[in-house]
């Protein structure tokens, strides 16, 4: 599996972007789909996943609500409206499949294929 993740740019504070993420080579619907970020200078962060059959959802703290994951098996897709952005959440944001169906916390060891990122700007 590749995955293809595009949709960053730059947005004034309060705006709103949508990343999506494209999976090719195999289907991916039985995999759970993760958002991550990385700020110059520091580790990368956990943003949200969904589980197969978006059976279960996850946020971080600060993004829990603000942002809004999907994903659309057919179109082997995952989205993540971003709304409200703070320049806090200027990151390079990478996608990520994980064969795990459930964490209590999710890591970048969980996940084991990788995007390979699209920067997201704010400007206060």
């Amino acid at each position: 599996v590749q995955l293809q993740a595009c949709g960053g740019g730059s947005v004034q504070a309060g705006g709103s972007l949508r990343l999506s993420c494209a999976a090719t080579g195999r289907r991916i619907a039985s995999y759970t789909l993760g958002w991550f970020r990385q700020a110059p200078g520091k580790e990368r962060e956990f943003v949200s996943a969904i589980t197969w059959n978006s059976g279960r959802i996850y946020y971080g703290p600060s993004v829990a609500d603000r942002f809004i994951v999907s994903r659309d098996d057919r179109e082997n897709t995952v989205a993540l409206q971003m709304n409200n952005l703070k320049p806090e959440d200027a990151a390079v944001y990478y996608c990520a499949a994980s064969t795990r169906m459930y964490a209590g916390n999710w890591r970048p060891s969980d996940f084991t294929i990788w995007g390979q990122g699209t920067k997201v700007t704010v400007s206060s």
